[in-house]
């Protein structure tokens, strides 16, 4: 039996969940001026997974929309939220097998409400210890009943208890089904790096994430911003690469931190912010990020200019560039504009122009599994494959950009060969006034960290140079 995945080591220790407390009842509101009613966590949780699971919308995106509208909440409630929802997506593939191992009737031909319910009990029986088994299945009777499902209560009851009576002796034999992996991507990932480093891998995006952020250099150095974050109670951890980066934890929300909302940090992947670093510009150069929303990579950039040249961020629909101007506005930077743009549409005006052109493209996001937990269940192999495509295409069209001499840095968040090396490859052929740069990364020009290198994510880097001819 696989024990490695048991309750004690998912997390335990880092859980917020009082064991004197059981998590997941209705508490009351803080502030009786949101809600004068009680809110249950568990049904909460539940929405958020059907609306994720049922109709596609992304977890981060509806996880920050339901703590930013309860934020009135304890921070022990909302500990519990986050880790129910964000563990129910994590080993979803996981949990099926085991309802299937133990339900007649299997989970693809459930009713949604039904399947994510057994679902999020199911994990909370396996991972959370802090809630007894009896509680878990209480709550989802209440809850089937409550939505119309009363009828279905008994069956819900039986599958969790006898669930909850044999978990220790359920077999996870493969790797899909230990690590909630999808098939293809196990197999994708010992064809390209062995199965021991795949299962490496896997490990890694089940690890806990950490937080990592840097300065705005533009308003505070990094010695005030760790005195500032210290003073809200943060705890602060420097980044050996990095001296304006640090990794933070014991804090709520980043709302409620006054430095957050001052704009002192920007939320970043340390393999992330390794673009600017890679880019190196230099004083008065001109840059171009052709898909640049949020903003992260351009807004790093333009702060390492310290004023001085100019970043043009561009992305292709109105809300993304919004996204960037409010970032823009927030790290108080002059020399940074944003505009509308299609990165495979060309620009004649753009020929020649930039010191620097920033292509970090579209990509499966195979590297940041463990952050967004849901891309491994909305990616195909036929989706790698079109985001393949559509990256040559952007080279193709955004590379007459470049000055000579000048730098093209390509990136992406995947650890994909189709969408890394096998591009680069591809570049070169098609481009051989582009050589990479042999200064970078011990002579080949090009870098991928799998994730839990340097306590990142996965993420590709290649860096070239665009001749005199």
């Amino acid at each position: 039996m696989i024990n490695n995945h048991s309750k004690n080591n998912h997390n335990n220790k880092n859980s917020q969940i009082n064991k004197n407390n059981i998590p997941g009842r209705p508490a009351k509101s803080n502030v009786a001026a949101h809600n004068e009613h009680s809110v249950d966590t568990r049904e909460l949780a539940l929405e958020m997974l059907i609306e994720i699971n049922e109709r596609g919308a992304f977890s981060h995106i509806v996880l920050r929309s339901v703590l930013d509208k309860y934020q009135y909440l304890s921070k022990q409630d909302r500990a519990f939220m986050t880790r129910l929802v964000d563990g129910t997506i994590e080993y979803m593939l996981q949990l099926d097998y085991i309802i299937d191992s133990f339900s007649k009737t299997k989970v693809r031909k459930m009713k949604p409400f039904i399947r994510n319910l057994l679902r999020m009990s199911v994990y909370q029986i396996k991972y959370m210890d802090a809630v007894p088994d009896s509680a878990v299945c209480n709550e989802a009777v209440k809850l089937a009943k409550r939505h119309k499902f009363a009828q279905l209560s008994g069956f819900v009851n039986g599958v969790l208890r006898n669930i909850a009576r044999n978990i220790d002796s359920v077999q996870l034999d493969t790797l899909s089904i230990r690590y909630s992996m999808p098939q293809w991507i196990v197999d994708r990932f010992v064809a390209a790096y062995t199965e021991k480093k795949a299962e490496e891998i896997f490990k890694a995006f089940h690890s806990k994430s950490s937080i990592s952020i840097r300065t705005n250099l533009t308003r505070c150095t990094p010695d005030e911003l760790r005195a500032m974050l210290e003073a809200e109670g943060v705890i602060v951890s420097p980044v050996d690469e990095l001296n304006y980066a640090f990794v933070i934890s014991g804090f709520d929300y980043l709302n409620g931190l006054q430095s957050f909302r001052d704009g002192l940090f920007y939320v970043q992947d340390i393999s992330s912010m390794l673009v600017a670093q890679t880019a190196a510009p230099k004083k008065g150069d001109y840059v171009i990020d052709v898909c640049a929303a949020p903003g992260g990579k351009s807004t790093h950039i333009a702060e390492l200019l310290q004023g001085s040249g100019h970043v043009l961020a561009r992305d292709m629909t109105d809300n993304k560039v919004d996204m960037i101007e409010e970032n823009i506005e927030r790290h108080g930077l002059d020399n940074m504009s944003a505009e509308v743009w299609d990165a495979t549409v060309p620009d004649a005006d753009s020929a020649g122009k930039a010191d620097i052109l920033i292509c970090d493209l579209p990509c499966s996001g195979l590297g940041v599994l463990g952050r967004k937990k849901d891309i491994r269940y909305k990616m195909t192999p036929e989706s790698v494959d079109e985001l393949a495509a559509l990256q040559r295409q952007i080279l193709d069209t955004v590379h007459t950009y470049v000055k000579p001499n000048g730098v093209l840095v390509y990136s992406t968040c995947t650890i994909d060969e189709a969408e890394n090396e096998d591009n680069v490859r591809w570049f070169i052929e098609k481009h051989p006034e582009f050589e990479l740069d042999k200064s970078f990364a011990e002579g080949t020009g090009m870098k991928q960290i799998l994730p839990g290198e340097h306590g990142s994510d996965g993420f590709f880097i290649a860096r070239f140079i665009k001749s005199k001819l």
